[in-house]
């Protein structure tokens, strides 16, 4: 199969696109760090953006719930933000001061969960905006990246800490060592083979952990190539981003791995969601939204 690259300028200089999702509404949504907006792009190209109310919130990562509603962190502002269709925002702030949110998904229970990277907490948000957080058993492990598993629990990433974590419904935790060292796990998401794929920023690989726990983990082959994002696709793989080798990635459920150069040089991919049509959408901090798809 051929893929070919398409790259959409966002019209806001310095915007320094990155976390990036699906909408319910058939656009993909992504966030604008240095911009302070959240923008949405079609699959024509047109791009939206909207700017959020609170000036250099750091608004990171990004997730539409099943309501249609787009959820977003705000990093230095230490809230979570929400967007309705027809532009309303709304924002929460987090109980626990400097908490930094980062990482988020929709949880089993309609909830929003999300992670809070300074203080070692696993937060949830309900769709009345009340919050609740956890405690992790370890302080410096900087919780990042969450998602969904295939067993109804929230699964995270702890950077720091060298770990996977599993958080249930009612709060219960656990944690799992990844087997290589500092790995830096960033990236999480649930795969179509019912694990949980994960990427390792400094490992320079992808990791695979099963409900049960067991890890395995893939080498990429692209020295440094500092990998941030993945999502899954639609053909039984999973897609992530480069930051460092300004690649593409591709995984099968069977570790079989191809790459894609980003034809712009030096493009700082990070947030990565594919469509329901199989197309790879990707922020690039350089100011712009990249488009991965397969010829037909």
């Amino acid at each position: 199969m051929k893929w070919t690259f398409s790259e959409y300028k966002v019209p806001m200089p310095d915007s320094g696109p990155y976390g990036m999702a699906c909408g319910k509404d058939g656009a993909l949504w992504f966030t604008e760090q240095k911009g302070n907006r959240l923008g949405r792009i079609t699959e024509c190209g047109e791009i939206s953006s909207f700017v959020v109310p609170t000036p250099q919130a750091g608004v990171m990562s990004v997730v539409a719930d099943s309501r249609g509603d787009v959820w977003f962190t705000e990093y230095h502002a230490n809230k979570i933000g929400r967007w309705k269709p027809g532009g309303v925002f709304a924002e929460y702030d987090v109980p626990t001061l400097n908490a930094a949110p980062f990482g988020l998904t929709e949880g089993p229970d309609g909830a929003i969960w999300f992670t809070e990277m300074n203080t070692d907490r696993i937060g949830k948000i309900s769709p009345a905006g009340e919050i609740t957080e956890y405690e992790l058993p370890n302080t410096q492990s900087f919780p990042s990246f969450i998602t969904q598993g295939s067993d109804g629990a929230l699964w995270f990433t702890l950077n720091q800490g060298n770990k996977i974590g599993r958080i249930t419904v009612e709060g219960e935790i656990t944690e799992f060592d990844i087997p290589t060292p500092q790995s830096g796990p960033v990236g999480i998401a649930n795969g179509p083979d019912g694990a949980l794929w994960f990427v390792e920023i400094m490992g320079n690989k992808i990791g695979r952990i099963t409900t049960g726990g067991e890890i395995k983990e893939y080498a990429i082959p692209t020295p440094n190539a500092r990998p941030h994002a993945i999502a899954p696709g639609i053909q039984g793989d999973l897609w992530f981003t480069e930051w460092g080798g300004n690649r593409i990635g591709r995984i099968t459920i069977e570790g079989a791995m191809t790459e894609y150069m980003i034809p712009t040089d030096m493009a700082e991919p990070h947030g990565i969601a594919v469509s329901e049509n199989g197309d790879v959408w990707f922020a690039e901090e350089c100011d712009k939204i990249g488009r991965l798809s397969m010829e037909k």
